[in-house]
């Protein structure tokens, strides 16, 4: 007998996701396995062509992965050894990972308190004469503050390299997420709100230029069989993932709809709950909720007393990348980035997904209004 409540609510559901998509993916993935067409080809070119006109750039290069995608799209503005990176501290450590190896250096800074992105006021006081580009972080499905670090880019001639992982058809007042800084990297895990059936990512810009060096380097340095122009990676957005990708964005305004939907009800729900406190949305913004992010005192022993109620939920994430073992050599000291050291002790992903009806987001809440500390309701900072 299962020891999981009948009364479980996954943290994600992408059985439902496929099951809506299956008749349309099927016939072309057999196609493609009667012809053989595994590598590049028109289901690829076509993906490509449709997700920069639905991100509005001229350029979208299908990658390995999200990670490649960081790593292709700084390599591409000029980034290498010696080099330093302005990076959140707050957020997955691919992030970083990208920057650290091509030999850069990771320069992490604190988040801002309300929305957990990247606090431009941190960024300017970290700038050196090795500083080469800043990585927004469009976190959680949110919009960052690029419109605050494009000035600071434009005094010190930096690169905005923008990490849209988490963003897929996310906007702000100046733009979608994905269009705003010289290129941006974004990743297809099957988690994502664009999500392929396996790892997949690309690299975003309206720079032929970027877009020409991304399309040779991951491919080996070559655009012509056995002609090498550089010594190159392989990275490539494998052909079965492209009419999955395909379909999935034919639907992806209407799932993202359904996760604002979502966070609406979320929020009704969740506003007589003491001890919780709730996300919030930066003004001008239009948030996809890729994760719908709550704070709670004794986050473990919530987190701990939701599973054992049959509610999957998460967190993202537990550690700072400043303390973590990765980067314990960077000389960062625990205490350096209060609000996101702070945010990490309390932060929870409640269940966040399209097909998430009304009656489960009930259960989350009487739950989570069972487990949370009434007696130390979260308190914003003024």
């Amino acid at each position: 007998m299962s020891s999981i409540p009948s009364t479980s609510v996954p943290f994600l559901d992408l059985a439902a996701q496929q099951f809506e998509v299956a008749d349309e993916v099927l016939p072309v993935w057999r196609a493609q396995f009667e012809s053989a067409s595994f590598i590049g080809g028109p289901e690829v070119a076509a993906f490509e062509r449709d997700y920069a006109e639905y991100i509005g750039v001229e350029h979208c290069i299908g990658v390995g992965n999200g990670t490649d995608a960081v790593e292709l799209a700084l390599r591409a503005v000029g980034i290498g050894t010696g080099d330093e990176v302005v990076i959140p501290v707050n957020t997955f450590i691919a992030t970083a990972e990208a920057a650290t190896r091509i030999g850069a250096t990771p320069v992490f800074v604190d988040v801002d308190d309300e929305y957990l992105l990247i606090d431009p006021s941190a960024v300017e006081a970290v700038i050196t004469p090795r500083t080469r580009a800043i990585i927004p972080v469009h976190l959680y499905g949110q919009t960052a503050p690029v419109e605050a670090l494009l000035p600071i880019a434009e005094r010190h001639g930096l690169a905005i390299v923008e990490d849209a992982a988490q963003s897929q058809g996310a906007s702000s007042a100046f733009g979608r997420a994905g269009a705003l800084g010289r290129v941006a990297a974004t990743s297809f895990y099957p988690g994502k709100n664009l999500g392929a059936g396996g790892d997949a990512g690309a690299v975003l810009t309206d720079d032929p230029v970027v877009a020409d060096f991304v399309r040779n380097f991951a491919a080996h340095g070559s655009v012509v069989k056995y002609v090498h122009d550089r010594a190159g990676a392989n990275s490539r957005l494998d052909a079965v993932q492209a009419p999955l990708l395909r379909a999935k964005l034919r639907r992806l305004d209407a799932w993202n709809a359904a996760r604002r939907t979502a966070a609406a009800r979320y929020g009704e729900l969740l506003a007589e709950v003491s001890g919780v406190r709730g996300p919030a949305v930066r003004p001008g913004n239009d948030d996809v909720w890729h994760l719908y992010v709550v704070r709670v005192d004794e986050r473990d022993r919530v987190f701990a007393e939701l599973g054992a109620s049959g509610i999957g939920v998460g967190v993202h994430y537990p550690t700072p990348l400043h303390l973590t073992a990765a980067y314990a050599g960077l000389g960062y000291r625990e205490g350096d980035f209060p609000v996101a050291e702070a945010a990490a002790a309390q932060i929870l992903s409640l269940p966040m997904f399209p097909h998430l009806t009304a009656a489960q987001q009930e259960t989350v809440v009487e739950a989570l209004s069972r487990v949370a500390t009434p007696h130390r309701a979260m308190v914003r900072r003024p």
